[in-house]
C-alpha cells in the first residue's frame, strides 16, 4: 500500500509538451489530502477492530464461563433436590414406621387395659358372690341365734 508521504514525495520526470505542472501539483495534493484521510481511517478502523476483537473474544470467554456456570448451578440444583428428596422420602418412611410403632404399642396397651378390666370383673364376680355367701352364713348365724332366743324365753 502506498503511504501518504509516498505521494507526496512522488517526482515527475518532466519532459516536452508533458502535462502542466500545476495541475498535475493540485491534483496530487487533492489525491494526497484524499488519501491521507483514507489512510488514518483505515488505521484508526484497524484499531477499532482490534480492540472490538478484544472486546468480542472477551465477551465469548464470558459467554463460555457463564454457560459453564449455568450448567453447574443446575447440576447442583438438581442434586440438591434428588438429595431433598431422598431426605424427605426418609423421613416419610421413619414416620410411617414410628407411627405403627405407636400404633402396635396403643394396641398392647388397649389389650392390656381390656385384660386387666376383664380380670378385674372376674374378681368382683368372686368377691360378690363371696360377699353374699357370707351374708347368707351371717344371716343363718342369726337366724339360728333368733332361734336359740326364743327358745330360751319359752
Amino acid at each position: 500500500m502506498i503511504t501518504p508521504l509516498e505521494i507526496q514525495n512522488k517526482i515527475f520526470k518532466k519532459s516536452f509538451k508533458g502535462y502542466n505542472k500545476q495541475e498535475v501539483d493540485s491534483f496530487l495534493e487533492d489525491i494526497l489530502k484524499s488519501y491521507e484521510n483514507i489512510y488514518k481511517e483505515n488505521i484508526e478502523f484497524k484499531d477499532k477492530i482490534g480492540s472490538l476483537s478484544e472486546q468480542v473474544s472477551k465477551y465469548n470467554n464470558l459467554e463460555e464461563t457463564l454457560k459453564d456456570t449455568l450448567v453447574l448451578a443446575q447440576s447442583t440444583a438438581d442434586e440438591v433436590t434428588k438429595s431433598a428428596r431422598k431426605k424427605s422420602e426418609l423421613i416419610i418412611e421413619e414416620a410411617e414406621i414410628k407411627a405403627k410403632e405407636e400404633l402396635w404399642k396403643s394396641e398392647l396397651r388397649v389389650e392390656k387395659v381390656n385384660n386387666e378390666y376383664e380380670e378385674l370383673k372376674k374378681e368382683m364376680i368372686v368377691f360378690k358372690n363371696n360377699y353374699l355367701y357370707f351374708l347368707k352364713a351371717q344371716m343363718d348365724s342369726i337366724g339360728e341365734f333368733a332361734k336359740i332366743e326364743e327358745l330360751e324365753k319359752d
